[in-house]
């Protein structure tokens, strides 16, 4: 069965990283300029961080996320959001997630803060099992 991929941006930090690899599953990473200038090829998710902090001016979406999402193809195909956030951040935590699955039209999958929990990560694994099996081509 296809495992869907998660493509995913992280900062210097390299948390949202961690997390995403720990999911056992095709990832693919939005700081390459390769990865961001492909299309996928079937469903897929996307896994992003907040930033945004309650400076108006400063956009929460990080910009090599957005580059990825220009492509029409590649927001069609999208099927969820998964967000890293900093509960710091008040009511902008989880903000680009939310603000993108807004704007497309698809659900926020799934939440977790900074690098995320091995509980998290056994959470999002069963949830991407579950978007496997839905999304699997039928027999």
């Amino acid at each position: 069965m296809r495992q869907i991929p998660i493509y995913f941006y992280s900062s210097t930090s390299g948390m949202v990283r961690q997390f995403a690899q720990a999911l056992g599953r095709p990832v693919f990473d939005l700081t390459e300029r390769e990865v961001r200038q492909s299309v996928p090829d079937g469903p897929w998710v996307l896994l992003t961080p907040s930033y945004k902090t309650g400076n108006a001016d400063n956009d929460t979406i990080p910009e090599p996320v957005k580059r990825f999402l220009h492509d029409p193809a590649t927001r069609r195909r999208m099927v969820g959001v998964m967000g890293s956030g900093n509960r710091n951040f008040g009511r902008h935590y989880q903000a680009a997630a939310r603000d993108i699955a807004a704007r497309s039209k698809r659900p926020v999958l799934f939440e977790f803060e900074l690098q995320g929990t091995q509980w998290d990560v056994e959470e999002a694994k069963e949830l991407l099992r579950e978007l496997d099996v839905q999304f699997s081509p039928r027999q």
